[in-house]
């Protein structure tokens, strides 16, 4: 029973270490800033409800999804990560592959002599911490590639509005001529007006699925215009030299911080990887771990307080743009 709770202490500090070391919450901070814009501008056209729930039918399309979703405690979150991702994932592929590694790493710690329970614990937590960290990296690296090719999608628009292009001829040229994923987003954006949907409800709907502040930016942008009139090429020309600042001055802040938050993770990474190294080499010395209360009690307080320093020393070095 000690060795249990050693072990779910092993698991919280892991946790810990990866809220920790996420960084500030950018989703949040870009909520106050598009809620503040949006206060002083007026509300754009809100279709949110509509849009989540034409997702959640679409995925109980599939009977998989369907069977798969009553065991998510948020399938309509879930789906949406998935579809942020840009890959054809679903959330009957996302349930069998959690499953499919916790049954595999439960089954090599088996054969290692783990104890059952302890072999259960590790594919638990590896089985479900996996996949979320395979998902976010994806959504991470397409955001990255948006964020970097919408600028030259701005111009792009910019220039064919200054030629006479009326707006929704400039989104097909932008979805036939700029790369993926930025011409994949505009393609649809431009499939929805040409069925029907008016600009404001495609374009609502594309930043709810991209989720990202530089799109809302610019939906915000084209809402304002609408309402106000003006010049709408020298407005998207001078958001196009402000995103591309604001990427300039994330990469310096990155830079800036990259030393330490390579020291950050390497000292937060290596004292499981010694106690992983030594276990392996020698099982029987580390079995103490699990079986002496003391080392137990010491080992557990060694973990929180890592963590607890890990959380700190990334609220240090975490900056919001």
């Amino acid at each position: 029973m000690q060795w249990i709770v050693v072990v779910a202490g092993m698991i919280l500090s892991l946790i810990m270490l990866g809220v920790a070391f996420s960084g500030p919450s950018l989703a949040k901070a870009q909520t106050r800033r598009i809620d503040g814009v949006k206060a002083r501008h007026g509300d754009m056209p809100s279709y949110t409800v509509e849009s989540q729930m034409r997702k959640i039918t679409a995925n109980r399309a599939s009977r998989a999804d369907g069977i798969a979703s009553k065991y998510i405690p948020n399938p309509a979150l879930l789906a949406k990560r998935l579809q942020q991702t840009g890959k054809n994932w679903s959330l009957a592929k996302y349930v069998m592959t959690c499953v499919g590694i916790m049954l595999v790493i439960t089954l090599l710690a088996l054969i290692k002599g783990a104890p059952v329970l302890l072999g259960l614990l590790a594919g638990s937590a590896v089985g479900l911490l996996l996949p979320h960290l395979v998902v976010g990296s994806q959504i991470k690296k397409r955001i990255n590639n948006f964020n970097a090719k919408f600028p030259d999608a701005i111009e792009l628009m910019v220039r064919g509005l200054r030629s006479g292009l009326p707006i929704s001829e400039t989104l097909g040229i932008v979805a036939s001529e700029v790369p993926d994923p930025v011409g994949m987003e505009f393609r649809g954006v431009s499939d929805r007006i040409k069925i029907g949907k008016t600009m404001e409800m495609a374009l609502e709907e594309a930043a709810d699925r991209i989720g990202t502040a530089e799109f809302q930016f610019f939906c915000i942008t084209l809402a304002i215009q609408r309402e106000t009139g003006g010049n709408l090429a020298e407005t998207l020309s001078n958001l196009a030299d402000v995103l591309r600042k604001r990427a300039q001055m994330k990469l310096k802040i990155r830079a800036m911080s990259s030393e330490s938050k390579a020291s950050a993770y390497i000292i937060g990474v290596l004292p499981f990887g010694v106690f992983g190294m030594i276990m392996y080499v020698n099982p029987p010395y580390m079995l103490h771990f699990f079986d002496d209360q003391r080392l137990m009690v010491a080992g557990l307080g060694g973990m929180v307080w890592m963590g607890i320093g890990a959380f700190i020393m990334s609220k240090m070095i975490s900056f919001e743009i």
